[in-house]
């Protein structure tokens, strides 16, 4: 199939934090769709001419991106995209006027501002990705997807992923994932459940993930069997564009807490909050900062 390749420099407000943005979309990839390749992040998108790749180097003066593509014409859906999983939309200084105005977080803004919510091109499938990193790893939650991906994805047709590349696939549509096995999937009986009821539910209607109804996507997800309050709202920071979502039952929220002296209970840490309205899901990667782990760390 022949395929085009096309440069472009995303531009964005500074500052801009590359280490958790990059950090997390590398520390999270999931094999045959993400890489991290020649100093840059790269993904398959299913775009509407057909398959493509964006590759994204971050840069002082702009985002540097490769789209190559089956069709040309899916040049503006691929950098539309591109912009969105890094948040390159963001203004930094409202973000971050507002969160300095806390005592506990203004060392961590000052340390490194301009950070960034890191996105998703198509909130499906973050939601499925979401199920599958219920309560396990990173690690764990990558291989569960990674095999979903083996198995149900559309494989790239040759020449679109480049020499040296690890990828191969599209991650599987919802319709597609209708088709799994339960008994293929190396989980609990309940995370099965969910899954398999959260892709029925998409491929058929009844759940809308719209970024354009944000309100209208967590009520529809959230009246899902097995889908509780951690996964609506990381679907909605994540996928959704939503600046205030927030995740105070996370476990890495908790611990960040409890080491800047921060409450640790739900319904404390949800009060102290209210004052990161409404940048709570910016608030989120800052409290993520204060930890040692690789979604923090710029990959080398």
């Amino acid at each position: 199939m022949p395929v085009v390749g096309l440069h472009r420099t995303l531009g964005f407000t500074a500052p801009l934090c590359p280490d958790n943005l990059f950090g997390h979309l590398v520390a999270t990839a999931v094999p045959g769709v993400e890489e991290w390749h020649d100093g840059a992040y790269r993904r398959t998108l299913a775009l509407p001419g057909g398959p493509g790749v964006v590759a994204l180097r971050p840069g002082d003066a702009g985002v540097d991106a490769t789209l190559t593509l089956t069709d040309p014409a899916d040049a503006g859906a691929a950098e539309r995209i591109a912009r969105r999983l890094l948040d390159l939309d963001a203004d930094p200084a409202a973000v971050d006027d507002t969160l300095r105005a806390d005592p506990v977080l203004a060392p961590l803004v000052d340390a490194a501002p301009g950070r960034r919510v890191p996105g998703a091109p198509d909130p499906e499938e973050f939601a499925v990705r979401a199920v599958l990193g219920q309560q396990v790893s990173t690690a764990a939650a990558r291989t569960h997807a990674g095999r979903l991906v083996r198995g149900y994805g559309t494989p790239l047709p040759d020449g679109v992923a480049g020499p040296g590349s690890t990828l191969t696939h599209l991650f599987p549509s919802s319709p597609a994932l209708t088709g799994v096995d339960p008994e293929e999937l190396a989980m609990p009986r309940t995370r099965r459940r969910t899954l398999l009821t959260l892709v029925a539910a998409l491929a058929d209607g009844e759940v809308v993930l719209d970024p354009a109804d944000v309100a209208g996507s967590r009520t529809a997800l959230g009246a899902l069997q097995g889908i509780g309050p951690w996964t609506v709202d990381s679907v909605a920071m994540r996928a959704l564009g939503d600046t205030d979502a927030f995740l105070p039952t996370d476990l890495g929220i908790r611990v960040a807490a409890g080491r800047l002296g921060l409450p640790v209970k739900d319904r404390d840490l949800v009060a102290r909050a209210e004052a990161w309205r409404p940048y709570r899901a910016y608030a989120t990667q800052y409290l993520w900062a204060a930890l040692d782990h690789a979604v923090n760390v710029m990959p080398g």
